[in-house]
């Protein structure tokens, strides 16, 4: 239902974003940890970061939140890195330069909120002063191309008006606890705290649905199974990274479509 993320239609239903409320599903049925390799789609995105049709890696583990995704993140580089560095000149040297310290303690990779990262980079603060279309400007004009390329970099503590299917921050309900992760400047990762309110999350569900109808764009139903879940599913988190991304960072390719 997120404003910014439309479904590809087939037949009389849509081809799947993410197979994120799927897993959640699970979740609430006594699945504790839950991984998936598999194909999404996203209607109009094309370019040399973004096609219709990609591969997500998407991870959930039980009673934990995105302080563990995170962790979780940083061990799979680690292997990631461990495994294709000995494999030699097929992956990049740029890979080995500039983001060498992923397979590093996690002291090594560089975490900045939100509110850092624009106070710093776009003389703003978008928790405190939310602007949907200055955010989305300056986060790609102003503050992307400010972040660190030679480490892992770390964005998080997101607006909440960002988050429709993330946990708030407890004491602070302006910051929904969300980090994304970005390698040599590209964004490769997602993840957050789940949020297991369903009153709560069918609120959101009508807030951006009413968003999507301002703008003439589809609304789509909500789900009904995913919702009731939610009364049984316990605390989680969750992790979105781009595999296709992963890839281009590994071998030095310039665009989406040189790996798919």
């Amino acid at each position: 239902m997120e404003l910014h993320i439309d479904a590809m239609p087939s037949g009389d239903g849509f081809l799947r974003t993410s197979p994120e409320l799927c897993h959640k599903k699970l979740l609430s049925q006594g699945a504790e940890k839950i991984f998936e390799i598999g194909k999404c789609f996203r209607q109009g995105e094309r370019g040399a970061l973004h096609n219709p049709e990609y591969t997500m890696l998407e991870w959930y583990r039980a009673h934990s939140d995105y302080n563990t995704a995170l962790a979780d993140t940083q061990a799979l580089l680690s292997n990631v890195w461990n495994s294709v560095a000995p494999r030699g000149s097929c992956f990049s040297k740029d890979w080995k330069n500039k983001t060498a310290e992923a397979r590093s303690a996690s002291a090594r990779w560089k975490i900045f909120s939100v509110e850092e990262a624009f106070e710093e980079f776009a003389g703003w603060n978008p928790v405190e002063d939310f602007d949907a279309d200055r955010f989305d400007f300056d986060l790609i004009e102003k503050v992307e191309p400010m972040l660190p390329t030679d480490c892992p970099v770390v964005l998080k503590d997101y607006p909440a008006e960002l988050c429709a299917l993330a946990r708030l921050k407890p004491g602070n309900p302006k910051v929904a606890e969300r980090w994304e992760l970005y390698l040599g400047g590209i964004e490769i990762a997602n993840a957050y705290s789940e949020l297991t309110d369903p009153v709560e999350q069918r609120t959101r569900f009508e807030h951006w649905g009413e968003q999507r109808r301002a703008l003439g764009k589809t609304v789509y139903p909500i789900d009904e199974e995913f919702i009731q879940c939610l009364e049984k599913m316990p605390p989680a988190s969750g992790v979105a990274l781009g595999v296709d991304r992963l890839l281009m960072i590994l071998t030095g390719a310039k665009t989406i479509s040189d790996v798919l």
